[in-house]
């Protein structure tokens, strides 16, 4: 099956939990057709460039897809449709990178940096 990195883009304004339900719901979703989630990172809420849709801020949310394109193609259609979702991006990879993205290794060198002081 082809393996895809796929980003949402969630409001602002919503709660961590209705993140998390969103994520697992998509995971859900691509795992009962047959697909398989292999990661779920969430990057907390971050600055846009600029506004979507009213919103300067978002929540981020990565995952990590092993799933056949009909799966994918059902997943963004609903996505559309979702009114939390700001944005979102399937990417065909190659191959999953290890451990964490480089979004999560950022921000720890930042925390770390910071912290030492």
């Amino acid at each position: 099956m082809p393996l895809y990195e796929h980003t949402l883009i969630l409001r602002q304004d919503i709660t961590t939990a209705q993140v998390e339900t969103i994520a697992e719901d998509q995971r859900t979703f691509i795992e009962e057709n047959g697909g398989k989630v292999d990661k779920i990172e969430h990057w907390g809420l971050r600055s846009m460039a600029y506004k979507v849709r009213k919103n300067r801020k978002g929540h981020y949310v990565l995952l990590n897809i092993e799933a056949d394109a009909p799966v994918i193609h059902e997943m963004e259609r609903k996505l559309r449709i979702n009114e939390d979702v700001l944005r979102h991006l399937t990417i065909k990879v190659d191959e999953f990178t290890e451990g964490q993205s480089a979004i999560l290794i950022k921000r720890e060198d930042r925390k770390r940096r910071h912290g030492s002081r």
